[in-house]
């Protein structure tokens, strides 16, 4: 089965992509984590998406579809995969499909995440994270430590930068600009699916359950 999770920075696509892997049983092919990889090995692919990163912007088609391809066509991923972060545009949308197409295969639903801007707004201003083993709290909600020196690792705790409020809303205008039209592209295909994400991680696991039970386009 391959299942695309869709939403804006902040959704919770994160949390959400883990737990409908475990459901299917298939891979969770994240390009984020593909790009954190090859940011912590300093590849020349690396360093060009943490330019695009950094400026709130969306790394380029021709960046990622051969990664996401080449993850694709591991032992792993031939009963399926769940791709967080890919495709964000209707460009990346076509390559999947002939992607896709080449094993026989095709997108069987599209889960977009729905969440409003001002909430997406909080949430990710709000994150704080370790530099050195990448643990999370939140200003509001889970505030770290008074010292920002992690429990876990005794790492600094930090503000990324494409978490500062600025670049909140720069990410967040690039979403609706370049990713939101694949709502419309898989929409006319008949195999999109809303969920409300505002709810707590439980809600929206069990209304994604639903979809997923239910069989796909809603």
């Amino acid at each position: 089965m391959i299942v695309i999770l869709l939403g804006p920075p902040g959704a919770g696509k994160g949390t959400q992509a883990a737990a409908i892997s475990r459901r299917l049983g298939i891979p969770h092919v994240s390009t984020g984590d593909i790009f954190r990889a090859n940011l912590s090995e300093g590849t020349p692919l690396g360093l060009e998406a943490k330019g695009y990163m950094a400026m709130g912007e969306l790394v380029p088609d021709d960046l990622v579809v051969r990664l996401v391809a080449d993850r694709l066509s591991r032992p792993d991923a031939a009963g399926g995969a769940l791709l967080d972060g890919f495709p964000r545009t209707v460009g990346q949308a076509e390559a999947l499909e002939d992607i896709l197409a080449s094993r026989g295969s095709k997108v069987d639903v599209c889960l977009l995440l729905d969440v409003p801007d001002a909430d997406l707004l909080a949430r990710l201003s709000g994150r704080r994270v370790c530099r050195r083993c990448g643990s999370g709290w939140h200003a509001s909600f889970s505030p770290p430590p008074v010292d920002l020196k992690c429990p876990k690792c005794g790492g600094e705790i930090y503000q990324r930068d494409d978490d500062m409020e600025e670049t909140v809303t720069s990410r967040l205008a690039v979403y609706r600009r370049q990713t939101r039209p694949l709502t419309d592209w898989y929409g006319a295909k008949g195999s999109l699916t809303v969920v409300h994400g505002t709810g707590t991680p439980q809600d929206v696991e069990k209304d994604i359950e639903k979809a997923l039970s239910a069989g796909g386009a809603r």
